[in-house]
């Protein structure tokens, strides 16, 4: 009798869940968001499952020091609606990276890759940004992720 072949599937409790910190300074929007939305899902690991959450928890500090090329910091536009008539509103990225809340340009970026869902919800609550250095999880085992070294195109030093 033959043996049965199947895929092994990863459970919520055979997770092993690792605290990975990244510096975002001088380093390209798009290659930062790919990359933590690919740790968040748990797709760098070889037991990755698609409908389950398996990924690892990612810290991101320097979120306001985030470089975009070419025009996009004057020409990218991000809109959004009050939900009362005619209430569109916009906003630059220039704008939001030298307003108050920087860290949400990266927000954006990283939801965006994440699936629709309860399940990409889940994944987003491991997402930590700041737009400074300091951060409130010094407690756990933190690696450090350095992705400018993963590619010469992963960062712009301007």
């Amino acid at each position: 009798m033959p043996t049965k072949k199947y895929t092994p599937s990863c459970s919520i409790p055979d997770c092993e869940r690792k605290w990975i910190l990244i510096d975002a300074e001088g380093i390209v929007l798009g290659r930062l968001a790919s990359i933590v939305a690919n740790i968040l899902r748990g797709k760098n690991k070889p037991i990755f499952t698609p409908n389950n959450d398996c990924g690892d928890h990612v810290i991101i500090v320097n979120a306001s020091k985030v470089h975009l090329t070419g025009k996009k910091l004057q020409d990218k536009v991000y809109y959004w609606h009050t939900g009362y008539p005619g209430g569109i509103k916009q906003r630059t990225a220039n704008q939001i990276l030298t307003g108050r809340f920087p860290e949400r340009i990266i927000e954006k970026a990283v939801e965006r890759m994440m699936p629709d869902g309860p399940l990409g919800n889940k994944i987003l609550k491991k997402l930590k940004i700041y737009a400074g250095t300091e951060h409130p999880h010094i407690a756990q085992k933190i690696e450090v992720l350095n992705i400018a070294e993963l590619n010469s195109k992963n960062s712009r030093r301007s």
